[in-house]
């Protein structure tokens, strides 16, 4: 297959950033804010988003890189219409920061919008996900099998709990009924590892009101392969451009979800 060149190139390329981010919450990490106290960078995600860079410009010179950090400028293309590398250096900056765990590395390549290829990496469990569009899903060199319909009242729901509260994204009173009918709440503070996590069942579904491409562009390839469910909140296709609300689950599950909000 064409892609399985660029496919392994980027697993290896991951493993070795995510091996860098091991050692490095041994150290002091250096942080600065962005928005607010919440919203962090460090020295880290701008090393390892460059350290992308140079590898694509090395093997693939033609190829353009939408990453959180925009370490590449001066790119002028369109997405679909382009063969695009889309980067997390570190999703989880917050829990890479405070907990030195429970952040990725989000890898996705997308060709003329079509999702091709993605990984999701947790350095420090050593687990990586991965999926080639057609050929499965794996943990490690481990398959995935393909996702089992869920009900709500069997699942675990993962959504931040700032939703609940007076926003301008969403009315969190309607996340009230999800909350009172599901099995339990959860939410690790990492979009890609949450998707991730669903792809083995270790939650079932994830929400959220203001996600980015680079922390949902893996998890969607990944999802797919397994026949899992990756929509807006109202059941349409995610546009990677441009994207609003998010929901991700095992099949079934989005359904019921849905209703709460439609």
């Amino acid at each position: 297959m064409k892609y399985n060149p660029l496919y392994e190139l980027a697993k290896a390329w991951t493993k070795e950033a995510g091996e860098n981010l091991r050692k490095s919450v041994q150290e002091t990490i250096e942080v600065e804010f962005k928005t607010s106290a919440s919203d962090l960078v460090t020295k880290k995600d701008r090393e390892t988003e460059q350290y992308y860079a140079e590898k694509i410009k090395q093997h693939y010179p033609e190829h353009f890189i939408l990453g959180e950090e925009g370490t590449v400028q001066d790119q002028d293309y369109e997405f679909e219409k382009e063969k695009v590398w889309v980067i997390d250096p570190i999703d989880g900056t917050t829990n890479f920061v405070n907990q030195k765990m429970n952040f990725v590395i989000s890898v996705a390549f997308y060709d003329e919008g079509e999702p091709v290829m993605g990984i999701i990496y947790d350095p420090i469990k050593d687990e990586m996900f991965h999926a080639l569009k057609g050929k499965g899903a794996y943990m490690n060199g481990e398959k995935i099998s393909r996702l089992r319909e869920g009900s709500l009242k069997e699942a675990l729901i993962s959504f931040n709990s700032f939703w609940t509260i007076p926003n301008d994204k969403v009315d969190g009173k309607k996340l009230y009924p999800i909350i009172e009918n599901a099995r339990g709440i959860r939410y690790i503070g990492s979009a890609a590892l949450e998707i991730a996590w669903i792809s083995i069942g270790r939650i079932d579904a994830y929400i959220d009101f203001r996600l980015s491409p680079w922390d949902i562009g893996a998890g969607i390839v990944i999802l797919k392969e397994l026949g899992g469910e990756a929509t807006t909140l109202t059941g349409e296709e995610i546009d990677m451009t441009n994207t609003s609300t998010t929901l991700f689950s095992r099949p079934g599950l989005a359904t019921e979800i849905r209703k709460y909000f439609n």
